[in-house]
């Protein structure tokens, strides 16, 4: 549901009532993960989506019967060989999902989906559990878990269950996560098991591009089209201008390395080093290797990589450090101009996040999607 926020929150500023379909598991090579969902208005309006096309119009009739009855309801959807016509999948994968009303009637849900809406659309942190498995009264309840542990909502008359869901949810809202997981009923051993999907929303990770030359220019637009924050930085103000580089959220003239010393990165923060000189790159990557962030690329040619390597260890870049550098930065492509090299770092940038390997799916058996959200199973309240 987060994943549409700010259309939906301004749907909820303007008082529509709404049901919303979300993806709560999928099985196989399903289009769209955990998260992904669309949502239906009393007018009929739409937006969002859970398939790809494959199943919109039967989830589109799921909502508007929901938004009728106040009837919430989990629905599965798979491949069928028996019937070509049926609604499936035509990917052989399965998705659940989950559809929701968001009415008047209910004002102790829709208060909170309003607030997960609102702070998803203004990019703050937050984690929104619901719960997709159990009792008919619990389906769709809702929790929403700020970063400092305080919570709004809840699950009716069992306050272990949303201290230990609270809990559980800020630890999937530290890791940026989306997913599943399995608790007690009462949030402990006792009760049957209740599944919830928790959504996290979180700023958007980091892209630090350091060197403003033309293949900077382009790596911005592939950042900013993949969902970054990008900064340029360079020592050079003649370079690093805004006119240069319009489609950056950050302008820095400074010393690379010293404003990675002052500057926050965390495990989602990719850096991207495309100077190739000596000077600003073997500080800055001193310094970049021993950070723990998601990504760490060099540009420069096979001999380039060579003498940086050797520079680095000078100056006491371990071996195990070195093995964190992508250099030369990307994956091979055969890529020449600015865009084509962009496009090149960017798929390293996300076969690394996904655990891809970068090569053709043709002819591959490899799984297509690499990051499969598994449920996890609570026996108690930690």
């Amino acid at each position: 549901m987060l994943d549409i926020a700010a259309e939906l929150s301004r749907w909820a500023e303007q008082g529509r009532e709404f049901a919303v379909a979300t993806v709560v598991a999928v099985g196989g090579s399903a289009p769209r993960q955990p998260g992904a969902a669309l949502a239906v208005d009393t007018e009929g309006t739409a937006i969002g989506s859970v398939s790809g096309g494959c199943v919109e119009g039967a989830v589109y009739e799921l909502c508007q019967e929901a938004l009728e009855d106040g009837v919430t309801r989990l629905e599965r959807f798979g491949y069928s060989d028996d019937d070509a016509f049926a609604v499936g999948l035509t990917c052989g994968g399965v998705i659940d999902i989950l559809v929701t009303p968001v009415r008047a009637g209910d004002p102790a849900l829709r208060d909170v989906v309003e607030a997960a809406l609102r702070t998803a659309a203004s990019a703050e942190a937050a984690a929104l559990a619901r719960i997709v498995e159990g009792p008919a009264d619990l389906l769709g309840r809702a929790l929403l878990v700020r970063p400092d542990g305080t919570y709004d909502g809840g699950f009716g008359a069992h306050p272990e269950l949303d201290r230990t869901v609270a809990a559980e949810a800020g630890a999937y809202l530290d890791a940026g996560r989306t997913g599943t997981l399995e608790i007690g009923e009462q949030g402990s051993r006792c009760g049957a098991p209740l599944t919830l999907l928790v959504e996290s929303s979180v700023p958007p990770p980091r892209m630090i591009v350091f060197g403003a030359i033309d293949f900077a220019s382009a790596l911005v637009r592939m950042g900013k089209f993949l969902g970054y924050h990008v900064t340029v930085c360079d020592a050079r103000p003649v370079f690093a201008t805004a006119a240069r580089f319009p489609e950056a959220d950050e302008l820095v003239v400074e010393w690379p390395h010293q404003y990675l010393e002052r500057t926050e990165v965390d495990s989602r923060t990719v850096l991207c080093v495309l100077t190739h000189d000596a000077k600003f790159d073997v500080p800055l990557l001193e310094l970049a290797l021993r950070l723990p962030v998601a990504y760490v690329g060099a540009m420069g040619s096979r001999r380039t990589h060579l003498d940086r390597n050797e520079r680095l260890r000078e100056v006491g870049v371990t071996e195990l450090d070195l093995a964190r550098l992508r250099s030369p930065i990307g994956l091979d492509l055969g890529a020449r101009t600015p865009e084509e090299v962009a496009v090149s770092i960017a798929s390293e940038i996300v076969a690394n996040r996904r655990g891809g390997t970068g090569a053709s799916l043709t002819g591959a058996h490899t799984p297509i999607h690499h990051d499969p959200t598994e449920p996890r199973h609570i026996d108690s309240a930690a």
